[in-house]
């Protein structure tokens, strides 16, 4: 048949939307011409596909061929085409029966030899070929992260040659079978190798039991990072879909996805981080570090250091769980439902209360400083703790605290309670969070009076709602009353934190 028409699929951020190749031979001078919105290494793959198709020991048609790729509005990228326009030759040329793809998917980049490369973002096209009921022919080394979509048949390859007797029934490519899914292969650190800090390592626990943003502010050398490298071991493990929406996202940006299956992401950006790279985007928009830490920890270390219009960009993904990354002629959507926790010092010098070292900064160096962080982002962050330097004699004891494992049991135990609710504390819509704690009229007066001394905004009210409802649910509490309520003051009170006068 002169024309032939292969199932494959783009790949744009996190969707994969469905792309017909069309294959057309017609009498003419030899040729071959790519339509349908394809960009530079979609263009070159016919370089490719004809060397390939010959060093392979096909014959490469010389014959005029038109290559439409459909829609023609969708703008295709990279070497995933170079398979399916491969087999759309064979097929249009006569070589492949067309009833021999049919019910099929197929996407992978060739070498000039007719081997097969392997390409990014399978794993979303995997989750879709499935949800269309096709066997899905692919490289053979992205046939496990292909194989994590589930119900779904899988045939991988080599080359082409492999790929065409497949197809010819003449040796059949068995279905790749992952079995079990893989078990993490990085041990999370301990809570139990953190000395003293009791009050962070109280705050890192209301933190992972309701996910809540926390900030931790100190003298340098005091533990801040340590805390919140532990903050993933005493979060619950990712649920399959959970799992697959984080393994999506590293399937994207060209990551390995199997070393951390099944863990929490726990994503560390320099400070010299650029908006982009925090949030995603670019000429062809990717995913940027808070979508890389969906369903697990973005920390911010030395916060204040940030670029303040680079960390003024978090404050509508914090409350939404997602970025859209807007273009001229696109628009992506990408996942970014993360826990924020972030490390500061009290000054530039770092030693502004620490009464190890004197502080030598001006009382204009510190307020310019502190003002980095503006009163909105501050404001979305629920629990602001102080780290302080420890005593000598409590870092040389040899006892050691409370295991991660412990920790983690009281926390599922906090979020079995909120499951029932149907969300986290933290992203509890207000009316249900109101009729939850539901104070009296004793309380009530007694927390607006708090409120109205602390000068505390609407956000800031609520948010106090929700770590005392988490509270509540760490201590099986069916409601929060007074106790939890000035605990979960006691977290908002930044100018304690990281006020007074240089020098002090």
């Amino acid at each position: 048949m002169a024309l032939a028409i292969i199932n494959t699929r783009a790949g744009l951020g996190l969707e994969a939307p469905d792309v017909l190749v069309e294959v057309h031979l017609t009498n003419g001078l030899p040729g071959l011409a790519i339509v349908g919105l394809p960009e530079a290494a979609v263009k070159e793959s016919r370089e490719r596909v004809r060397s390939a198709l010959i060093n392979a020991g096909f014959d490469f048609p010389t014959r005029r061929i038109t290559l439409n790729l459909a829609p023609a509005d969708l703008p295709k990228e990279g070497g995933r085409f170079d398979l399916p326009i491969a087999l759309g030759i064979l097929v249009a040329s006569g070589q492949v029966p067309g009833e021999a793809v049919a019910g099929l998917e197929c996407l992978g980049e060739l070498a000039l030899d007719g081997k097969l490369r392997p390409v990014r973002g399978v794993l979303p096209a995997a989750l879709e070929a499935r949800r269309a009921g096709r066997t899905l022919l692919l490289p053979a080394s992205n046939a496990d992260e292909a194989a994590l979509a589930g119900d779904l048949d899988v045939r991988p390859a080599v080359d082409l040659p492999q790929v065409v007797a497949h197809l010819l029934k003449q040796e059949r490519i068995a279905p790749h079978q992952l079995g079990e899914r893989p078990a993490p292969q990085l041990a999370e650190p301990d809570l139990a190798e953190v000395r003293g800090q009791h009050q962070a390592r109280r705050a890192l626990e209301v933190a992972a039991s309701g996910g809540h943003n926390l900030l931790f502010a100190g003298p340098p050398g005091t533990g801040k990072t340590m805390l919140a490298s532990r903050l993933p071991g005493i979060l619950p493990p990712l649920h399959e879909d959970e799992a697959l929406e984080v393994a999506a996202v590293r399937s994207v940006c060209g990551l390995p996805i199997l070393e951390r299956w099944g863990q929490r992401p726990f994503r560390t950006p320099h400070h010299t981080a650029s908006g982009v790279a925090l949030v995603g985007g670019g000429g062809k928009p990717r995913p940027g570090e808070i979508s890389l830490a969906h369903h697990g920890v973005l920390f911010l270390d030395e916060l204040p250091e940030f670029d303040r219009h680079v960390l003024e960009v978090l404050r509508e993904p914090l409350e939404s769980g997602q970025i859209v990354v807007s273009r001229a002629l696109m628009q992506r959507r990408f996942p970014a439902r993360f826990q924020l926790v972030a490390a500061m010092n009290p000054c530039p010098c770092g030693h502004l209360g620490d009464p190890r070292q004197a502080c030598v900064c001006t009382p204009a160096q510190v307020q310019r400083y502190q003002s980095r962080l503006s009163g909105p982002l501050l404001d979305r962050i629920d629990l602001q703790v102080e780290v302080p330097a420890l005593p000598a004699a409590q870092l040389t004891e040899q006892r050691r605290g409370e295991s991660s494992e412990a920790v983690r049991q009281r926390v599922l135990a906090a979020r079995r309670r909120q499951a029932k609710r149907g969300a986290l504390n933290a992203y509890l819509p207000g009316s249900a969070l109101e009729e939850l704690c539901a104070l009296d009229g004793q309380e009530r007066t007694w927390l607006a009076d708090v409120l109205n001394r602390l000068n505390l905004s609407a956000r800031a009210y609520h948010r106090v709602l929700r770590v005392a409802l988490t509270l509540a649910d760490l201590a099986e509490e069916p409601r929060p009353r007074q106790p939890q309520l000035m605990e979960a003051i006691g977290y908002r009170q930044m100018d304690r934190l990281i006020g007074g006068s240089a020098g002090s």
